[in-house]
């Protein structure tokens, strides 16, 4: 994508100048009419110390501000059970020390939500988070003093992330000012596109747990196209296809930013996108390299940036000495403070944060680091959109790209074969996505361990494509909310199914191989060493109901599996099962987004309500009194 000129920059600026001079207000404030007022100094923190940090994770694309609800259910096994994050609603705020009926009650918990949104408005938008971070950086006595970092999962989760490949965020991300970033559903794009967006990155992007295969290596092709690109060879004696760490002199002291890639990237994601690259938590590797830090470049500071999920990070913390703060993402929890993780190899206590999703916080740590020793001072600001101006460059940079016009050279599948036309060639990315499909009967949302009602819409319009008896869903923590009664959009639904392997497919199923299947998932999510979970959520299913006791061993988690209709799963008859986004082969069916968009306009009634006759909420077993579930809308044993 070219850069904005000076001209189209003093054009949209005039635009929205007179937009709001007429009355009417440019798109990137459209929202709710909040009656709430910003508390005073709600978004000050005078700097303590040399440094401060800035930290956002998992925006999954969205540059516009959103709804975004916060989930009833996050349970915790094993050592997790009912430490943050996994303690929701009113016992988050107790813990947190957080007032109920409050701008952070809001942001942190589903409780009363769509009163809340209503009051409060949308959250997020990355000009209205430019402003924030722009307010930070000056009262920490300007850029020299901050140091701006990115948790990844930054160019996926729109539906202009797919169309440009990446590059929106990219662009945008260097108008924010992102110092360093991590990756995960940025290698899902091909390796000649990841590096080429690396390359345009202005800032940093790391990774000490991400290695060059040793084929690559000996092949003429990797070296060619990284050496086109730019970057993409940092170290090819030790592998690496990318930094492992950067060091960098903010306030006048030096601190090491070591990063971590999303471990499991060649289990959850198709190894098609990144054949030449290999991932895993490697953490023999991270000590040794932070133990070399300590030693050669003796920093005054050491944190990492991770993309690991907080439990994860926890473990890490206690098992590797050295390490300062970890500045976490990937499992989308929203933390208003940081862990304190005793490191059990006797190095000092390291805090553990992790920043959220969709842009609906920024976290700011100021790191004192006087005579030797560091301390640090965190908090986590939620980002309510009406209570920030929009940074005028940033809204114009995203006016311009999404005026951008559609076109039928876009490839959006592995496949090569289905392109998202439907007589939409020609028109602009905003036209595309402002298109109204129907109401929604209920708040649309897509966060929680177990099903939400976005799934239900995603699993239903997988069994109407297809006939299919169950539909599965992935148990992906990104998607963003539709309140009840608002009209449900084309940009909703690519927020939903924004990928870059978005192909549907149907096989045929035996109930055996289909409850092994849940059963391993489950496993994912429930194993109580953090190291062998996914750090997503359940599988989501539609036309099936079952049991599930999360704190049983594999293979004995799930229990009274039955179709809608009352039929009980038998391991030896054969299902008809749709679903999408496989790491396998390349499916023949017809894209997500089209998929559920005729959906749903295909079911609303006369009143232009989608109704939802059915929500597949499993039974839960011996967890009621898990401070992780509240509220729970299906039945618990």
């Amino acid at each position: 994508m070219p850069t904005m000129d000076k001209r189209t920059f003093l054009k949209l600026l005039a635009m929205g100048a007179a937009g709001t001079a007429t009355g009417t207000l440019p798109f990137m404030i459209q929202n709710v009419v909040a009656s709430e007022k910003m508390p005073k100094d709600f978004y000050s923190i005078p700097k303590k110390g040399q440094a401060r940090i800035l930290h956002t994770t998992d925006l999954h694309g969205q540059l516009l501000p959103v709804y975004f609800r916060e989930p009833n259910v996050n349970l915790g096994v094993g050592e997790a059970y009912g430490r943050p994050p996994h303690v929701v609603g009113e016992k988050l705020l107790k813990l947190m020390k957080l007032p109920k009926d409050s701008a952070e009650s809001y942001a942190y918990t589903y409780l009363d939500f769509l009163n809340a949104a209503k009051k409060y408005g949308k959250t997020g938008g990355y000009a209205h988070i430019k402003t924030l971070l722009d307010q930070l950086r000056k009262e920490a006595g300007g850029v020299e003093n901050t140091l701006t970092l990115d948790g990844g999962d930054l160019w996926q989760g729109a539906a202009t992330n797919v169309w440009t490949r990446g590059v929106d965020m990219v662009e945008a991300s260097n108008i924010l000012g992102v110092n360093v970033m991590v990756g995960h559903w940025e290698f899902t794009y091909n390796e000649a596109e990841v590096l080429s967006n690396v390359a345009l990155f202005k800032g940093d992007f790391i990774g000490q747990n991400v290695r060059i295969k040793e084929d690559a290596l000996m092949g003429d092709e990797y070296p060619e196209m990284t050496e086109k690109y730019g970057k993409g060879l940092f170290d090819e004696d030790e592998g690496y296809p990318f930094q492992p760490y950067v060091m960098k002199k903010i306030g006048g002291k030096r601190i090491a930013v070591v990063g971590q890639a999303f471990p499991r990237t060649s289990n959850a994601n198709p190894r098609e996108f990144f054949p030449d690259w290999s991932f895993g938590i490697r953490e023999p590797d991270m000590a040794q390299l932070v133990k070399k830090i300590r030693t050669e470049e003796k920093p005054d500071a050491v944190v990492m940036i991770s993309h690991n999920g907080m439990d994860v990070d926890i473990k890490m913390g206690e098992n590797v000495p050295g390490i300062d703060a970890i500045f976490g993402g990937h499992t989308h929890d929203g933390m208003p403070q940081p862990v304190q993780v005793k490191n059990k190899k006797g190095g000092a206590d390291c805090l553990v944060t992790n920043g959220g999703s969709n842009g609906k916080y920024v976290g700011v740590m100021d790191m004192d680091m006087s005579e030797g020793k560091v301390k640090m001072y965190y908090k986590m600001l939620p980002v309510i959109t009406n209570w920030l101006p929009a940074d005028k460059e940033m809204e114009a940079y995203i006016s311009q790209m999404r005026d951008k016009k559609y076109d039928d050279k876009i490839i959006e599948s592995r496949s090569k074969k289905f392109y998202f036309n439907k007589g939409r060639v020609g028109k602009s990315y905003k036209e595309i996505l402002e298109e109204k499909l129907a109401k929604a009967d209920r708040t649309l949302y897509r966060r929680g361990n177990f099903m939400g009602t976005w799934d239900q819409v995603l699993c239903n319009a997988l069994r109407e494509e297809y006939k299919a008896d169950i539909a599965m869903s992935a148990g992906v923590r990104w998607g963003t909310t539709t309140l009840k009664g608002d009209w449900i959009t084309m940009e909703d639904v690519m927020t939903q199914c924004a990928m870059t392997y978005a192909e549907t497919y149907v096989r045929e199923m035996s109930g055996k191989d289909l409850m092994q299947t849940l059963e391993q998932v489950a496993d994912n999510l429930f194993d109580p060493d953090p190291y062998l979970q996914s750090g997503g959520d359940m599988v989501r299913l539609g036309g099936m109901d079952y049991t599930l006791a999360p704190k049983k061993p594999l293979y004995s988690r799930i229990t009274d599996a039955r179709l809608d209709n009352g039929d009980k799963i038998d391991p030896k008859k054969m299902y008809k099962v749709a679903g999408w986004a496989t790491v396998n082969r390349t499916p023949e069916g017809r894209l997500m987004w089209d998929i559920v968009r005729d959906y749903i306009v295909n079911n609303k009634g006369k009143d232009d309500v989608l109704k939802l006759p059915k929500i597949n909420h499993p039974k839960l077993i011996d967890i009621s009194d898990n401070p992780g579930i509240a509220d729970y809308p299906g039945k618990m044993g």
